[in-house]
């Protein structure tokens, strides 16, 4: 804990200074490869899930209409009075 009363001496001169600093308790040190980490990771995450969704929902182009896909709204081919 660094709080408490410094004194610093230079040329047979004396000077003091009371220091209060408080220190994080609960605090994560934060350096460029961990941030780094979890750029990539988030950038990885995202190409899968935008993959992952195109997959899913990009193969309806090539689908072959069925007969049961079409419904006559008019039986018989009559013009509708």
């Amino acid at each position: 804990d660094p709080r408490g009363l410094y004194t610093c001496t230079f040329n047979k001169e004396s000077r003091s200074i009371h220091l209060y600093y408080r220190m994080c308790q609960n605090c994560i040190e934060v350096d460029a490869p961990t941030i780094s980490g979890i750029v990539v990771a988030d950038v990885v995450a995202t190409v899968f899930l935008a993959v992952a969704v195109y997959c899913i929902t990009g193969h309806d182009k090539g689908r072959l209409s069925r007969a049961s896909d079409r419904q006559n709204l008019i039986a018989n081919e009559q013009v509708y009075q």
